[in-house]
């Protein structure tokens, strides 16, 4: 009944008790295109939500109700889980997903870093094979409605906008870098990508203060945002019809071969039965994003102990919606925006109504460790009020007249060592994938993570792309692979 995210919010607010939220009430949301209207929304009935079960006691003698032979058991239903089972059941399996079970706790993905995310991508990065694994996502985005057509769902719009990114220099040294990564991006093949001087910058974006800047680059295609709810409904659409199977639950015990370390058993319970099933497994992968640490301890156990463990940690991300009401300036279409202050902002919805998000990550020293889930139920305005509003107002004269109509807050899978993804075996559980510490960029490169892991799966080697670069043995030896820029 509401067809934007201000009359939904206005909604929400009305009600008075949150316990009217029930699962029943999740379990009627559209399976449309998650819109800025439900990204907004969600947030407010995730508190009726349990709290973050991977917490929970490991269970050495955790019994089980039923057992089930699993070959390859992937935790973590989001964005690169599921393309780990897409590229496993297509690229050597001939479309057939039987023996591949996806476990996931929130079908509704309402609390998913996926959903609550801008839903980004780009190839602008600093190291080669990420770009690499960027460009193969914007060729997945492109070809979706060809990869992930179904009987049932014969129409996949991811609705991937190709607005762009553009990247602001404001100092000799960030021009210094912005130019090696421009070398690093067209050695990896993007020929969208421009480095534009403050004149150009100024014709191409009129309604933009470009007094500080000395460079920009811009990527005119093949960048921009779209729809994570599509894509997460595509991937699992497609999946369930080649026959992989989908599990809401979670997993509280595991068995370890006390000489190998290999997993042997995982037993997972069942949210809608209470049932609870020993999976007999080949394999697993940690898809369990933000809460990928605490699914590794569960996995290794209190006898057990790993001693290297993933040093990837949740952390609050926040979002903010908000209109610009000036009279003039106001950009039709923005592109998605970095500025030199590392703020971000970009359009939202439809091309001239004067809407956008905007987002900044929080200073080393500002940015916890976040466990308890409940502090996601409100965004950090102070953020917005310290250091996103004046550098939206430097950057855009026009965002002086602004007004948040809401925000919301989710989780990044944050990688303490170097903010890059881990894509690796455990060695000391040499049967766990990792898919792990994507930092903020796991939805954009999900499909190249997926189709990495899904190589690894088959054939213990990396195969279409060279990423030994994000092996494991680089935490071990404690020698960290930087990415610069990290949005």
């Amino acid at each position: 009944k509401y067809s934007n995210a201000i009359g939904v919010v206005k909604f929400a607010n009305m009600l008075s008790y949150p316990c009217l939220f029930q699962k029943s009430v999740l379990a009627k949301i559209p399976s449309s295109p998650l819109s800025q209207t439900y990204r907004a929304f969600l947030p407010m009935v995730a508190r009726t939500l349990p709290q973050n079960s991977f917490c929970r006691t490991f269970h050495r003698n955790q019994t089980s109700s039923a057992t089930s032979k699993t070959d390859t058991l992937i935790i973590g239903g989001g964005p690169v889980g599921s393309s780990v089972a897409y590229h496993l059941a297509t690229n050597s399996r001939s479309n057939d997903g039987r023996g591949i079970v996806v476990v996931e706790r929130d079908p509704t993905y309402s609390k998913a870093s996926a959903t609550l995310s801008a839903g980004g991508i780009r190839q602008q990065f600093s190291l080669f094979e990420n770009v690499q694994m960027s460009l193969y996502g914007r060729d997945f985005l492109r070809t979706a409605h060809q990869r992930l057509q179904t009987e049932t769902n014969p129409n996949v719009d991811l609705q991937f906008q190709e607005h762009g990114y553009l990247f602001l220099a404001s100092t000799e040294t960030g021009v210094h870098q912005m130019n090696e990564n421009h070398r690093v991006q067209c050695r990896a093949g993007c020929a969208d990508i421009h480095l534009l001087p403050p004149t150009e910058l100024k014709e191409s974006f009129p309604w933009m203060n470009m007094s500080d800047v000395l460079l920009g680059s811009f990527g005119s295609r093949g960048e921009g945002w779209f729809d994570p709810w599509a894509l997460l409904k595509g991937l699992k659409d497609k999946n369930i019809e080649m026959g992989v199977t989908y599990i809401h639950g979670e997993p509280i015990g595991a068995k370890r071969d006390p000489t190998t370390g290999r997993i042997l058993s995982v037993v997972v319970r069942e949210a809608e039965s209470g049932q609870t099933v020993k999976h007999s497994v080949n394999s697993v992968v940690n898809g369990a994003g933000a809460h990928a640490e605490q699914l590794m301890n569960l996995l290794a156990g209190p006898d057990l102990p790993l001693k290297y463990p993933l040093p990837v940690k949740p952390r609050k991300r926040c979002i903010f919606f908000f209109h610009c009401s000036a009279p003039t300036g106001v950009p039709t279409i923005a592109p998605l925006t970095v500025d030199s202050s590392m703020v971000y902002f970009r359009s939202e919805g439809h091309p001239g109504q004067g809407n956008f998000l905007c987002g900044v990550s929080p200073r080393s020293e500002n940015d916890p460790d976040c466990y308890d889930i409940r502090e996601l139920e409100n965004a950090d305005h102070h953020l917005f009020d310290e250091v996103i509003w004046p550098a939206l107002f430097h950057r855009v004269p026009a965002f002086g007249e602004i007004k948040v109509k809401s925000s919301w807050a989710g989780l990044y899978d944050y990688n303490t060592v170097d903010h890059n993804a881990i894509i690796d075996f455990h060695p000391e559980m040499n049967n766990v994938l990792m898919l792990n510490g994507f930092s903020g960029h796991g939805l954009q490169q999900s499909p190249a993570a997926g189709r990495a892991g899904a190589e690894l799966l088959d054939y213990g080697r990396f195969v279409t792309l060279d990423l030994d670069i994000f092996r494991f043995d680089r935490i071990q030896n404690d020698e960290p692979v930087l990415e610069v820029g990290i949005v």
